[in-house]
């Protein structure tokens, strides 16, 4: 069946079928109807999805500005929709059909969102470093470009960071034979051996601190296993895990034993906007593998003292999972402070393979909390984070096939709390692209320009044996 799908659009655009498209997909895909844009974006081309349709006139309007597209496959001029949407800014487009009965809108924001994306592109496997890479997506145009590919080297590209979007603070870890955390700081790029004598391992799930100083990483002894039932793949999860902060001047690990506890397996640090706390995951340990299902993680914070990278003593617990029956992954705030979101799974801490996997909101000020409905699906809802200005969010999907990550978009008002209806990220033709291309999304961040990575440099480094030491020191104290 999929391979006569695929021979019929491969020879004819004219029509589609009902096996084109995911099952309870809406009169166009991707589903843009209703939803709210950054005047920068690229064009939301789209299809009609009606089965035996050959001919369609789509017309998009804002005041005097107007254009029309003739064919199924609607694919928007660039330069119309640029100026279309400047003169949408804070208002809206209107789009009637010709083979739909109800016009629909899409919003433009007043609100800029930033350059691009970077993320990581991988194949579904399990047991081999198959092809991946590092790549960035110009967020107003269709353009992507390979940052860093391990065709180049014999290993794993997996966690990335920037500090709020800004390229030239940018982190990346190197697994494998050359294993090594890569770190780009004003232009200069060195690889680092980031496993101390002191400590559990390599340095990964980075998040750096606002003022640019500092750099929290957890360290975990990840491990994974395959499930019997059919409605699961794979499981992912940890023996242990600790916290360190990255003291960046002096080159030093920063830890305490309040977060690295032997009670305790702590996970995906992030700091407040304003850089005195860190809040992060916590679990019990269980017994693995008959207690892999028991393993919740609650949100806890701790304090931080920015200047002199003193941890605080006292680990507070925000959501207690255990009292809830629930497990708390990624945690990220919005910058002014309020929230923060996260991913909320039945148990465990690699949420990206959890079917029920939901985003969630949690009020700093009030307690309460409460499921993100307009972003969930009754697929997966996984990695998250917020644009530069904190007005854009983007989050990693199932919803599309139910196998492989997207990327979707959603504009944020903070002084409400509300999220807009959220749209897939646009490409050139969207369902070829999504059918064609068996690649995942992971771990996808916003940069505010591009990411100026020299990989001739890259690639030398990561051969070398040569790897910078980290040095190690408890909280308070001096370092070893």
């Amino acid at each position: 069946m999929l391979l006569l799908a695929f021979l019929a659009v491969s020879c004819s655009r004219k029509a589609y079928t009902a096996d084109d498209f995911p099952s309870d997909a809406g009169p166009v895909y991707p589903d843009y109807m209703g939803v709210t844009v950054p005047a920068g974006i690229a064009p939301l081309n789209f299809c009609y999805t009606a089965p035996g349709l050959s001919k369609a006139v789509t017309t998009f309007s804002c005041g005097d500005e107007s254009f029309s597209v003739k064919g199924v496959d609607v694919r928007i001029p660039r330069k119309k929709w640029r100026r279309l949407l400047q003169a949408a800014r804070g208002s809206e487009v209107l789009v009637t059909s010709s083979v739909i009965d109800t016009s629909w809108t899409i919003a433009v924001s007043g609100d800029d969102i930033d350059y691009g994306l970077t993320y990581r592109l991988l194949e579904p496997g399990y047991e081999v470093y198959s092809k991946m890479g590092i790549y960035e997506r110009e967020l107003g145009s269709f353009r992507e470009k390979a940052l860093i590919e391990n065709t180049e080297f014999s290993g794993c590209v997996n966690c990335h960071a920037t500090n709020r979007g800004e390229p030239s603070q940018f982190s990346l870890h190197i697994r494998g034979e050359h294993g090594a955390t890569l770190l780009q700081l004003q232009g200069s790029l060195d690889a680092y051996n980031t496993k101390t004598d002191s400590t559990l391992g390599f340095c990964v799930y980075p998040y750096w601190h606002p003022q640019g100083e500092y750099i929290a990483y957890s360290t975990n002894n990840t491990r994974q296993g395959f499930h019997l039932q059919q409605d699961k793949l794979i499981e992912v999860f940890d023996l242990e895990s600790d916290l360190q902060i990255y003291d960046i001047a002096a080159n030093c690990l920063i830890t305490a034993p309040q977060i690295r506890e032997k009670d305790f397996w702590e996970t995906f640090p992030s700091f407040s906007p304003d850089g005195r706390t860190l809040y992060f995951s916590r679990a019990v340990p269980k017994e693995i593998p008959e207690g892999i299902t028991d393993i919740r993680y609650s949100l806890c914070k701790v304090g931080f003292d920015p200047s002199d990278g003193t941890i605080g003593d006292d680990v507070e617990v925000l959501i207690d999972a255990e009292a809830d029956s629930i497990s708390v992954c990624f945690p990220r705030p919005s910058y002014d402070g309020r929230y923060i979101i996260y991913t909320q799974a039945s148990y465990g801490n690699f949420s990206i393979w959890h079917h029920e996997a939901d985003l969630w909101m949690f009020d700093l000020q009030t307690g309460e909390r409460w499921p993100l409905d307009v972003l969930n699906s009754p697929d997966t809802e996984s990695y998250h984070n917020f644009s530069s200005n904190g007005r854009w969010f983007q989050f990693a999907s199932r919803r599309d096939d139910g196998l492989f990550t997207r990327i979707y978009i959603s504009h944020f008002d903070p002084e409400t709390g509300e999220f807009a209806k959220p749209f897939m990220l646009p490409q050139r033709d969207p369902r070829s692209f999504y059918r064609d291309r068996f690649l995942s999304y992971n771990v996808t961040e916003f940069t505010t320009g591009p990411v100026q990575l020299d990989k001739v440099r890259a690639r030398r480094i990561i051969a070398s044996p040569e790897r910078v030491p980290f040095g190690f020191r408890w909280s308070g104290r001096a370092s070893d």
